[in-house]
């Protein structure tokens, strides 16, 4: 039996028996199709240049608004610098003693002024240190515990009561610390002196363990002021970590706290960074609660957690009474600048770090 030869009917451009065109959906012919694409209008700006995307009237405004705020700011830090070289610059003039190296602080008589911001900066450094490690494991704990083991209906009023402390002023820290938590530490302190006083942190210094009016006091009470800050961060970091990689994880059958340290703490590393040298910032200029209780003393600092002293914002709060003229003022100005450049050299190296954690 013989086949009969098969041929192709040509192809139109015309609907189709099914009611589906041939060369575009719904019956829409090629040559239709093509001519209705080069017919569509290319978008075009507020000039009329074709091309380009149009750029809405209220995005150019928020993009004014934003970058006269950046602008702003950087003008005003770059204003306060100024003023602070300007005011400190006749003080330091009349110095007698290197600014950065002395110990002293002699400014009575503007004619014979000698004063310097080693201790002020020592013991400045320290009691911010100190408070930044102790409130830094606290708060990562408090915040993997909010984002990964805490029950829902504990999750909010935690966080709430935790972010109520930096509400408090720091004036009533310092109350606190003084008149209350210094009394009840001091047997602490004492064990810590007599066992590891070998130990130069924990050394006799040349505050009271008594009295209570030493780093180790300030410096613990310092940690809890910082620690919502830090907490608060952190946490906002933590529960930003991608869905999908807490699933995966738990799918390759990773325990909690196999999920926590595999894909929250690594995603949320650079989070934890930024609120710490945040919280440490807070720490560098705090003022009241250190004023209240820290002791000043005449003798040298040596590195103990048990001396006395003064933080740089701390002396010029002591300092105040004796502003009778603009170069002794200057002096305490100058040592604000002191804190100006110690601020921004902290927040450079926070950014450093995240830098190279990014990459």
């Amino acid at each position: 039996m013989s086949e009969a030869p098969t041929e192709s009917a040509p192809r139109t451009s015309g609907s189709a028996s099914g009611g589906a065109g041939v060369g575009g959906p719904n019956g829409t012919p090629e040559a239709e199709l093509s001519s209705t694409q080069a017919e569509t209008p290319t978008p075009t700006s507020a000039g009329g240049t074709p091309g380009k995307a149009v750029t809405r009237p209220g995005d150019r405004v928020f993009r004014s608004l934003a970058t006269s705020s950046a602008i702003f700011v950087s003008v005003l830090i770059g204003a306060i610098g100024i003023f602070l070289v300007w005011r400190a610059v006749p003080a330091l003039s009349r110095n007698e003693v290197n600014f950065l190296t002395s110990r002293e602080w002699v400014t009575v008589d503007i004619n014979a002024m000698a004063f310097g911001v080693l201790d002020l900066f020592q013991v400045t450094l320290l009691v911010s240190v100190f408070a930044l490690v102790l409130a830094m494991p606290v708060a990562l704990g408090i915040a993997i515990f909010l984002t990964a083991y805490s029950p829902s209906w504990l999750k909010r009023p935690l966080a709430y009561v935790i972010d109520l402390l930096a509400a408090v002023p720091s004036i009533v820290y310092g109350l606190w610390g003084l008149l209350v938590f210094a009394p009840a530490i001091k047997p602490f302190a004492i064990w810590l002196n007599q066992n590891l006083g070998w130990f130069p942190l924990f050394a006799t210094g040349s505050g009271s363990i008594l009295g209570g009016g030493t780093i180790f006091t300030a410096g613990i009470v310092l940690g809890v002021m910082i620690l919502p800050v830090i907490t608060a961060v952190t946490r906002e970091v933590f529960v930003q970590t991608p869905t999908a990689h807490i699933e995966a994880a738990l799918a390759l059958g990773a325990t909690r706290w196999e999920v926590v340290r595999t894909t929250v703490i690594p995603f949320g590393k650079s989070g934890y960074i930024s609120g710490s040298m945040l919280g440490l910032g807070r720490a560098l200029g705090e003022t009241m609660a250190l004023y209240l209780i820290l002791r000043t003393t005449s003798q040298s600092f040596s590195w103990s957690l048990f001396d006395g002293g003064a933080t740089i914002a701390s002396k010029i709060a002591l300092g105040y009474a004796e502003f009778n003229n603009d170069i002794q003022a200057g002096a305490y100005i100058a040592a604000g600048l002191e804190l100006f450049v110690l601020t921004f050299v902290v927040n450079a190296a926070a950014r450093a770090v995240i830098a190279g954690k990014k990459d």
